[in-house]
């Protein structure tokens, strides 16, 4: 189990690394959210001048929206669940589509204090990263309470990002 991390200071930190990143390669970013509920696109937003790089997100909560917003197919969500290397995958790529994005995030999990289970427990998250049709995805256990789940979620797929733009 990873413990949480990331407090404000940091993760505006990252988001900066993150706008240098992706400005001087002229490439944009698009986020997929659901458990962190926005938080990525706020936080990235706290940046001025975002819009250059920084092309907008969905909030997808519900499995619903998932399909209807991100094409998220139905036979993925009744095989893996929404908390899924392959619904993070095709949240992602959906919002490539649907952002007109170089780049995508996606992240969904369970942040707790409920529904979490013996197969998927709290704190269970889903991410990937995806430039055009090619995706990274990562499963992560994390520590703490709700707010210390998304913080901490937030926290490790900025930092894979940045850690896939350096390359």
């Amino acid at each position: 189990m990873v413990t949480s991390g990331g407090n404000w200071a940091q993760l505006i930190k990252h988001a900066n690394e993150l706008a240098q990143q992706l400005s001087q390669r002229q490439q944009t970013l698009a986020t997929a959210e659901s458990c962190t509920g926005g938080g990525i696109g706020y936080l990235l937003t706290e940046i001025a001048g975002s819009s250059s790089w920084f092309n907008g997100g969905l909030i997808t909560y519900t499995n619903a929206l998932k399909q209807q917003l991100l094409g998220v197919s139905s036979d993925t969500l009744a095989q893996h669940g929404a908390v899924s290397q392959a619904c993070v995958e095709q949240m992602a790529q959906g919002a490539i589509k649907q952002c007109q994005s170089d780049w995508a995030i996606a992240v969904s999990g369970i942040a707790g204090p409920g529904g979490g289970s013996l197969e998927k427990p709290v704190g269970l998250v889903w991410m990937a990263i995806c430039h055009g049709t090619e995706c990274s995805s990562y499963q992560q256990l994390f520590a703490g309470d709700r707010s210390e789940v998304r913080l901490a979620t937030i926290d490790y797929v900025l930092n894979r990002l940045l850690e896939k733009l350096q390359k």
